[in-house]
């Protein structure tokens, strides 16, 4: 059963940047994928980024490509990915969640329908 922890949110201004992490306890190679997703108040919840476990492949949602940047490491049965983002925007607010999933192809790596755990959250706002 893998557990998903994240910290780093917090509150920023406009073109400012944050760091989130998320580490994965109890990591199983069952999970392809590792990621963020967002959801802001009366929005959906929507695709962030994705980095494939086994390749290092990254993939964006359109919103934030070019600003923000996804990344993994590797322990003994753990593994963590960090988000880096530039030039935040007020849009960018909303909470953040961390998730491990497999998806069958790149069309469903931003659909947050796959993801098989996810973390508690942690709240970005961009003022």
């Amino acid at each position: 059963h893998v557990q998903l922890v994240e910290s780093g949110g917090g509150s920023v201004q406009a073109g400012g940047s944050l760091r989130l992490s998320c580490e994965a306890s109890r990591y199983t190679y069952s999970s392809d994928l590792m990621g963020w997703f967002r959801q802001a108040p009366g929005k959906e919840r929507e695709g962030v980024a994705a980095v494939s476990l086994e390749t290092g492949d990254t993939y964006y949602g359109d919103a934030v490509k070019g600003r923000f940047a996804i990344s993994q490491e590797k322990g003994k049965n753990m593994v963590s990915i960090q988000l880096n983002s530039l030039s935040l925007k007020r849009e960018d607010t909303a909470m953040y969640y961390c998730a491990a999933y497999e998806a069958p192809d790149g069309s469903c790596y931003m659909d947050p329908r796959f993801v098989d755990v996810w973390g508690h959250g942690t709240q970005v706002t961009v003022s």
